[in-house]
C-alpha cells in the first residue's frame, strides 16, 4: 500500500515537472496545473508516511502557485510529523504573515496559535512569543475573548518558566482587558494572580499596590477574593508563615490555575517567617514535691467553673 502511494505521488511529480517545463500541450508554463500535481502528489507521500518528500511537494506546490500561503503551512504540518519542530514552526509563522498581507488575520491567527501548541513544550520561550503574537493579531481586530484567551497562556508559561517580571506585565495586560470587557470576577482571580507573582519576586510593594488599585474594580472590595489577599499580606508583612500557609491552602487559591496554586503552595516570607507556639505541655514535678497552693488552686478550676 505504501509503496503504491509512492508510485502515486512520484508520478504526480512528474506531471508537475512537465507542466512547469513546457505547459503540457501549452507554449508557456502552467503554474496552475504543475502547483495541484504538486499538491496531489504531498498527499500522496503523506498517506505513505514519507514525509520528507511530503514537505518538499508542499514547498513546491507554493513557489508554483506564486507563494501559496496553505502550502507553506501544509509543509510546516509534515515538519511537525518528522519532529522537526522548530522548522515546522519557522514555516507557519511565514504561512501566518502572508495571511496577514493578504488580508485574513483571523487565518493568520489560527496558524500562530497552532505553532506555539506545537513548540510549547520544546522551547516555552518561542511559545511564549508566538501567543503574545497571536494576541496582538485578536486585538487588532477587536477580538478582546480571543486576545485575553492566548495572553492567559502566555502568562502561565512565563510564571511556569520563573519569569516573574514578565508574568507580572503579561497578567497586567490580561486584567485590563477583563476590565474593559467588564468580565470583574476574573479581574479578582488575575489580582491573586499578580500579588502571588509580586511575592516571589519579593516585591511586597508591588503586591500591596495591586491590592489598593483593584479597590477601584467593581464589587472587589468586599469580596472574598480581597478579604483573603488582605489576610495574605498582613501574614507576609508580619512573617507569620502560618497565616500565609493557611490562606494559600484554602480553596479560593487552590482551585486556581494550577501554575498560579503552586506558587500559593511554594510562597516563603523572608526570613523563613514564625510559627504559631503549640501549647505548651504540663512539665512534670520531681518526686517528693508537693503541689503549691497556687498550683492546687489552679487544678481545682481547670475543668472550669461548674
Amino acid at each position: 500500500m505504501a509503496a503504491q502511494k509512492i508510485n502515486e505521488g512520484l508520478e504526480h511529480l512528474a506531471k508537475a515537472e512537465k507542466y512547469l517545463k513546457t505547459g503540457f500541450l501549452k507554449w508557456k508554463p502552467d503554474y496552475d496545473s504543475a502547483a495541484s500535481e504538486y499538491g496531489k502528489a504531498a498527499v500522496a507521500f503523506k498517506n505513505a508516511k514519507q514525509f520528507e518528500q511530503a514537505k518538499d511537494a508542499c514547498l513546491r506546490e507554493a513557489v508554483a502557485h506564486e507563494n501559496n500561503r496553505a502550502a507553506y503551512e501544509q509543509a510546516g504540518m509534515m515538519l511537525k510529523e518528522m519532529q522537526k519542530l522548530p522548522e515546522a514552526v519557522q514555516l507557519i509563522e511565514k504561512a501566518s504573515m502572508m495571511y496577514l498581507e493578504n488580508g485574513t488575520p483571523d487565518t493568520a491567527a489560527m496558524a500562530l496559535e497552532r505553532a506555539g501548541k506545537l513548540i510549547e513544550n520544546v522551547d516555552p520561550e518561542k511559545a511564549v512569543q508566538l501567543y503574545q503574537q497571536t494576541a496582538n493579531v485578536f486585538e487588532n481586530e477587536e477580538r478582546l475573548r480571543q486576545a485575553v484567551e492566548l495572553l492567559g497562556k502566555a502568562s502561565r508559561l512565563l510564571v511556569r518558566g520563573r519569569r516573574f517580571d514578565e508574568a507580572a506585565l503579561s497578567i497586567q495586560k490580561e486584567k485590563n482587558i477583563y476590565k474593559e470587557i467588564e468580565n470583574y470576577p476574573t479581574c479578582y482571580k488575575k489580582t491573586i494572580a499578580q500579588v502571588l507573582v509580586h511575592l516571589h519576586r519579593n516585591d511586597y510593594v508591588a503586591a500591596e499596590r495591586c491590592v489598593r488599585e483593584s479597590y477601584s474594580i467593581p464589587g472587589f472590595n468586599g469580596s472574598e477574593d480581597c478579604a483573603a489577599l488582605e489576610q495574605l499580606l498582613e501574614g507576609y508583612d508580619q512573617q507569620d508563615q502560618d497565616q500565609v500557609s493557611d490562606v494559600c491552602n484554602s480553596p479560593l487559591f487552590k482551585y486556581m490555575d494550577n501554575d498560579y496554586a503552586k506558587l500559593g503552595l511554594s510562597l516563603v516570607v523572608p526570613g523563613g517567617g514564625i510559627k504559631k507556639k503549640s501549647p505548651a505541655t504540663p512539665q512534670a514535678k520531681p518526686d517528693g514535691v508537693t503541689a503549691t497552693a497556687a498550683d492546687e488552686e489552679e487544678d481545682e478550676y481547670s475543668g472550669g467553673l461548674c
